[in-house]
């Protein structure tokens, strides 16, 4: 008949057929899709291939930027050209800053020139703690050597760096046109006044203390002054002006009355503390010498 329709199974070599198992009698199941399993490894390797590339390619890049980093980081500190502009002074530019910290000027109206680098005043804080060493030599006072070391780095550093930012600091609030470098400078600078206050009366030194307080009122006024009249002519408001001044003179001459009054007393309590903490501790080793026999003792006894 015309209008039936034959259907035929055309069935090729095989290999359109999809996957089939095979069930044994033990229930076992046994696959006979060989071209799968081997395709299937082989996308297995290649995506562990892939993935341990992976890996040493960011273990690479890792390693790649933090050497890029440190080798940054040692070429920042290790340049001393950084440090060249701060210390870039002649030694006659030293010398006339040094007597010109000593002379104030008549304010004009106009900001007086403030030197922006450090090799002066770092010399001066030197001098001044050579000085501080010198006197607690000549006075006669017993005390270590380390004690008295560590107790002059500490006070005038301290003095220049602390008291630096705290007159930055007043001086960011008066609105005052100086930065931190020129602050740093000025203050020690003014430390010259120190240096010879603390030189003369160790040298010329009596009981009553009256050199002193000529010295102080007149070299050490002197350096205040120049101090007060260089910051005054960067700020612009009276009060301000006011205020910044009167903080930074009695700043400069209380720390000049520290040193001559109290420094000496304070290195003699910290060798005193010194002493009493390593008498204690002697005391404590003593203690336990002798305790080892008794215990020594005990222990033989219980044993018998």
């Amino acid at each position: 008949m015309q209008g039936e329709e034959s259907a035929v199974l055309e069935l090729g070599n095989g290999e359109d057929l999809p996957e089939y198992n095979e069930v044994n009698f033990d229930g076992t199941v046994k696959s006979h899709d060989h071209k799968s399993n081997e395709s299937s490894g082989g996308n297995h390797a290649g995506f562990e291939e892939g993935q341990t590339q992976f890996r040493d390619n960011i273990t690479d890049f890792m390693w790649q930027t933090g050497k890029q980093q440190a080798q940054k980081a040692y070429s920042l500190y290790a340049n001393i050209d950084i440090l060249r502009p701060y210390f870039d002074v002649e030694p006659h530019e030293v010398r006339d800053r040094l007597l010109h910290s000593l002379i104030p000027k008549l304010p004009t109206g106009v900001p007086l020139p403030t030197p922006g680098e450090l090799y002066g005043p770092l010399m001066v804080v030197f001098t001044l703690i050579a000085l501080l060493l010198y006197g607690m030599k000549s006075s006669g006072h017993t005390v270590e050597d380390g004690t008295l070391m560590g107790t002059a780095f500490a006070t005038c550093f301290g003095y220049w760096l602390g008291g630096g930012g705290f007159v930055y600091f007043l001086a960011y609030l008066c609105n005052s046109r100086m930065n931190l470098l020129q602050v740093l400078s000025l203050m020690g600078y003014a430390l010259f006044g120190h240096c010879l206050v603390l030189f003369i009366g160790t040298v010329l030194h009596n009981n009553n203390h009256t050199l002193f307080y000529a010295l102080w009122g007149v070299i050490g006024g002197l350096s205040a002054l120049k101090m007060v009249v260089v910051t005054a002519s960067r700020t612009s408001n009276a009060r301000r002006k006011l205020i910044l001044s009167a903080s930074i003179a009695a700043l400069h001459l209380f720390f000049l009355l520290y040193l001559h009054f109290a420094f000496h007393k304070i290195v003699e309590e910290l060798e005193a503390l010194d002493t009493h903490v390593m008498n204690r501790a002697d005391v404590v080793h003593d203690l336990l010498q002798a305790s080892k026999p008794i215990d020594d003792t005990a222990g033989k006894g219980l044993i018998s």
